[in-house]
């Protein structure tokens, strides 16, 4: 059975709370390597990649995929899933649209005039890990388009046969996607951030990844962006006494069942409702359910049971995971809200599973892990958004601060800087 575990008891704790990024040396090199391959090499590269995970016979003209016409694409999935989408899409483009930024333009006292602007991005690239995963492009490109982006690309891993599944496909054509590409890996996002002689490189590369492909996200910033380093699930739930303890232990295994490297907790000031979780976990004999080896390692190897004796206690704990997700199973949540400051993003109450938020809440699923969201945010409209400052001085302004600003600069050793300065002064 689960043991639980003090929230006091900082040693024991360390172990999950502020993980970071810790890529192994040795694939950091692997990674290295390929992406200076693809670099030097473009298509040859990928090419070489894709016959060796797939299709012996896979060629460059392999690489990008057709989208269909958003009606035929519909016959490539069942009704009820293409159905599905659509709404997922409706309520994702409601949340999205809410966050616009609208120029902001003042003048100050003196004249001078102020302004932000906000632009979108020019061209992203969204990364579909592979398999039936096509709720990745509506989180991704939905927001994009919103934002204005003249062009998203979408790169999905493909099946052993070269093919990518049909409800990506579907999804890329529902969301106005641009291009699709059947190319998976660190190579892909070294295809999308330095080009090769089928795929343009893009400002930013988006969407949640393997290891591989988050170290080379990694290496990759600064030649374009990135989201984030998104990773593996990591749930916490915070329960009170009155919490129903089925509907906790149901986020742990439903979380758990989705990689072998999640991690999963509960926090709470009853050890009754943690003894219970244990409990039931201990009776349902996890490897006997669908998915049961993965589930079974995550709960013996990264599942948390943590007691907290005080509120302060709680919060402390809860904030030093720094979850992607959190599930709030308390009589009143406000409170709660108000004193939880590392989260990327928070599911109140038992009629708000965590899987609302993977796929019909609108809110966004490609949140930061590795206990990132003690510093980093989840996708939102301002990942495909640039913004600058425009500033204009009034005489009387430029006049002001001819001497302050030649004083800085000189005092700075940047005599030139305040050479500018004096030219406007007049004297």
């Amino acid at each position: 059975m689960l043991s639980v575990i003090a929230a006091n008891d900082r040693l024991k704790l360390a172990g999950i709370q502020r993980t970071g990024w810790k890529p192994s040396p040795e694939l950091i090199k692997s990674v290295a390597a390929i992406v200076e391959d693809v670099r030097l090499r473009g298509d040859a590269a990928l090419v070489e990649y894709m016959r060796s995970v797939c299709d012996g016979q896979f060629d460059a003209s392999k690489l990008r995929v057709a989208i269909p016409m958003t009606d035929q694409a519909r016959a490539l999935v069942p009704v009820e899933i293409a159905d599905a989408f659509r709404l997922a899409k409706q309520r994702i483009t409601k949340v999205h649209e809410r966050e616009r930024h609208a120029d902001v333009n003042w003048v100050d006292e003196d004249g001078t005039r102020y302004s932000m602007r906000y632009r979108p991005l020019d061209s992203v690239a969204v990364y579909v890990p592979g398999g039936s995963n096509a709720s990745a492009v509506l989180m991704s490109a939905v927001p994009a388009k919103i934002a204005g982006v003249s062009r998203v690309i979408v790169l999905a891993h493909p099946d052993a046969t070269g093919s990518i599944h049909p409800a990506v496909v579907f999804a890329a054509s529902l969301c106005d996607v641009d291009e699709l590409y059947a190319v998976g890996g660190a190579h892909a996002i070294a295809a999308a951030a330095y080009g090769t002689q089928s795929i343009v490189p893009v400002d930013k590369i988006v969407g949640t990844a393997p290891p591989a492909v988050t170290e080379a996200k990694r290496q990759v910033y600064g030649m374009c962006g990135i989201d984030t380093l998104s990773g593996p699930p990591e749930v916490l739930v915070i329960a009170d006494d009155g919490a129903n303890t089925e509907l906790v232990t149901g986020e742990l295994l439903a979380q758990a069942e989705r990689d072998r490297s999640a991690r999963v907790a509960v926090v709470s000031e009853s050890r009754p409702l943690l003894d219970a979780v244990a409990q039931l976990i201990d009776t349902l004999d996890v490897k006997t359910l669908p998915r049961g080896d993965v589930i079974a390692e995550v709960v013996g190897e990264s599942c948390y049971l943590i007691h907290a004796e005080s509120r302060d206690e709680l919060f402390d704990a809860a904030n030093g995971f720094a979850p992607e997700r959190v599930a709030l199973h308390v009589r009143d949540a406000e409170p709660y809200l108000a004193r939880l400051r590392r989260a990327g993003a928070v599911f109140v109450g038992d009629l708000t599973p965590i899987a609302c938020g993977d796929y019909l809440a609108g809110t966004n699923s490609v949140q930061p892990s590795y206990g990132a969201a003690r510093f980093s945010s989840g996708l939102s409209l301002a990942d495909f958004t640039r913004n600058f400052s425009v500033v204009e001085n009034s005489r009387e302004r430029m006049l002001r601060d001819s001497q302050p600003l030649a004083a800085l600069s000189d005092f700075e050793g940047l005599p030139q800087h305040a050479q500018t300065a004096r030219m406007r002064s007049g004297a």
